[in-house]
């Protein structure tokens, strides 16, 4: 018994050694890492709430399947009427240097726009507050990522970590992460602008697991500049569906629901 108890004991040491010499990349590496399954199904309330408190009301249904490290994503709106129809495809491309692939169409113009790699580095989604590159995914080497310190936030053990982009066209000049410990997900970003000022901050909770897989369940992102905020809510959450690759093209982009 003695003996186990040692060997539990040399088990638990070196877990303990091994979490703090954990580099900045390392843990965003564990976060990409996150198992989420092949394919993703959701359905998404997002509301945008302007600094007088007034607000709009979208929803969304949206798709994805990995393609080795790329992933494929397929997003329509079902509501409000004026914005019903709208879709929105991306290939996301893991490759460093390679610009994802993104189409925009707006069935009011009858028109599907491509949006360039330039454009998604500093344009926002759908009057969100999101930039059409967040809507991406990230290769971990695009950013230099850098362990501030471990903290505790909102009751979880946490990472925080700073990545400063090295491609100079991103919105922001550095954006610094609290990673739970426990599961490698993130619960806070602050992204900083081109002058250093705190631009705009995302905060995630509810994470629970689905499916085994651990999830987000509402995100809210708010421009601290401009006080305007946008508040995702997800729901009817499904992994490792059947998806036919062939759904994520333009054709269907256009064609709908």
């Amino acid at each position: 018994m003695k003996k186990a108890f040692l060997t539990l004991a040399a088990i638990l040491t070196a877990f303990s050694l091994n979490a703090q010499n954990l580099s900045g990349r390392d843990i965003i590496k564990k976060v990409k890492d996150n198992p989420n399954g092949e394919t993703r199904y959701a359905k998404l309330d997002l509301v945008l709430e302007k600094s007088n408190g007034s607000k709009r009301e979208r929803k969304v249904e949206s798709w994805a399947m990995d393609i080795g490290e790329d992933t494929k994503t397929m997003m329509f709106f079902t509501y409000p009427g004026d914005v019903k129809g709208t879709g929105f495809l991306t290939w996301n491309y893991d490759e460093i240097g390679k610009d994802d692939d993104k189409w925009l169409y707006m069935p009011a113009l009858k028109k599907t726009r491509r949006i360039s790699g330039s454009s998604s580095k500093t344009d926002y989604f759908m009057g969100t507050d999101f930039t059409y590159d967040d809507m991406g995914d990230r290769n971990v080497d695009e950013d230099e990522h850098k362990l501030l310190r471990e903290e505790n936030l909102e009751g979880f053990d946490c990472y925080v970590v700073e990545s400063v982009p090295k491609d100079k066209r991103e919105i922001y000049s550095k954006k610094i992460s609290w990673i739970r410990k426990d599961c490698f997900m993130g619960i806070k970003v602050e992204f900083y602008d081109k002058l250093g000022k705190l631009h705009r901050v995302l905060n995630v909770s509810d994470i629970k697991k689905i499916q085994g897989y651990w999830t987000r369940s509402k995100m809210v992102m708010e421009n601290v500049q401009t006080k305007h905020k946008t508040i995702l809510t997800f729901s009817d959450m499904k992994y490792d569906l059947k998806i036919d690759q062939e759904m994520f093209n333009v054709t269907k982009l256009e064609k709908g629901l």
